[in-house]
């Protein structure tokens, strides 16, 4: 690899850092070929950008983003998993997968300016997904209205039956 490419690798992936939600760093050793090529799968059907690259690379990319939080950690075989809308989805991918594979380790993550240790990435990975938690805010903010609708016809109600029983105790005198 040539320096112009080296070049272009970090300017792509400084662009990439900029634009995620979430960044989690694994270490993929002795995973064989088709084990990753499933994670890969996996990792693209929810729309996260799973990479394999130079721990140099990943450090000179990550310079001016908050990956440089977690550069420590950029030792041995490296991969970084990146999603750009849902920043559950890469941790419930890669926690799913680490069950299955013990080879695969999780090792740090980066979110909002904040390092997800792996308590914290096995944390998001146990919320909701995206979509189910729109679901619970949209219920939710369905409810108030409802319940107030329900409220004020219940009003409605309790007096026409007050005025019915004065009716009643009226005529009955």
């Amino acid at each position: 690899m040539n320096l112009t490419e080296k070049q272009q690798i970090v300017e792509d992936l400084k662009e990439q850092f900029a634009k995620s939600k979430v960044v989690i760093v694994t270490d993929y050793k002795g995973l064989d070929v088709l084990s990753i090529n499933s994670l890969r799968r996996k990792l693209r059907e929810a729309d996260v950008e799973y990479r394999v690259v130079k721990n140099t690379l990943l450090v000179r990319a990550s310079a001016d983003s908050d990956v440089s939080l977690i550069t420590d950690c950029f030792k041995g075989p490296s991969a970084i998993a990146m999603s750009y809308d849902d920043p559950v989805a890469p941790a419930k991918v890669l926690s799913e997968f680490a069950k299955e594979n013990n080879k695969l380790e999780i090792k740090l993550g980066v979110m909002g300016g904040k390092v997800l240790q792996m308590e914290d990435i096995k944390a998001l990975a146990s919320l909701p997904s995206r979509e189910a938690l729109l679901g619970q805010v949209l219920s939710a903010m369905n409810a108030v209205p409802t319940s107030l609708v329900q409220a004020l016809s219940d009003m409605q109600r309790k007096l026409v039956n007050v005025l019915t029983a004065i009716k009643d105790q009226k005529e009955a005198a």
